[in-house]
């Protein structure tokens, strides 16, 4: 399934708008990954537990649209739009 973030596809004509496809993923990181990552914003660095879920949960986002839009007869996803948020205990951030 071809997934793209601009609204058409350079050198193919839409023949059919078939609808919308989205998708929600929300994945935990354990105390673990927490305490580590609290270590590396004092220390400064990459958190790569971190880095690690927000891949997987793109791969997750990515794949549930094409999921989607294959059961809507669809060959392609055309301007799609991954946005990130960031849910602690005590607030939301985007």
């Amino acid at each position: 399934m071809l997934i793209v973030t601009t609204p058409a596809v350079e050198g193919r004509k839409t023949l059919r708008v078939l609808g919308m496809v989205s998708t929600e993923v929300i994945l935990g990181a354990n105390i673990f990954k927490d305490l580590f990552a609290g270590v590396r914003d004092i220390v400064g660095g990459r958190s790569a537990a971190y880095e690690g879920e927000l891949r997987k949960a793109r791969k997750l986002a990515l794949q549930e649209m094409a999921d989607q839009a294959k059961q809507m007869g669809a060959n392609a996803v055309v301007g799609a739009d991954l946005d990130y948020e960031s849910l602690t205990a005590n607030r939301a951030t985007c």
